[in-house]
């Protein structure tokens, strides 16, 4: 069983972005491990992907959630993706949008919309509680 506090992010697959997301992770949600699940350009999948892309996506978030007791999820998506080529505007509408996705999941967890900005600095687009 995992020990130490958890938390999980849904990024792109892009490794300029992870650290980045790690490091905010530990900083602003407590956490001391980060499980990520990687997509190229993950806020798209979650608002305009297929039903069966959003279910794979919640199946391996329920993981982290079940199994290392992940308290809070974070979508992050970044300046310059190869995988979502829109403006900075429509990401972040989309991690607002998405961030919705994962709540409305009901797994009881803060769900966190981050964008990783052309500085490679991250920045809170939303923080949605915990609901039951």
């Amino acid at each position: 069983m995992a020990s130490g506090p958890f938390a999980a992010a849904i990024n792109c697959i892009d490794g300029r972005t992870q650290h980045a997301v790690i490091e905010w992770m530990v900083q602003h949600a407590g956490a001391k491990y980060v499980d990520l699940i990687t997509e190229p350009g993950p806020e798209k999948m979650l608002t305009q992907g297929m039903f069966t892309q959003i279910e794979d996506l919640k199946r391996k978030v329920k993981v982290s959630v079940e199994a290392h007791h992940s308290q809070v999820v974070a979508l992050a998506a970044h300046h310059d993706c190869a995988g979502n080529p829109v403006s900075d505007d429509e990401h972040k509408a989309q991690v607002q949008k998405g961030a919705q996705v994962i709540a409305g999941w009901g797994l009881g967890v803060r769900v966190v919309g981050l964008w990783v900005n052309d500085q490679w600095q991250v920045e809170r687009v939303c923080d949605i509680p915990p609901t039951a």
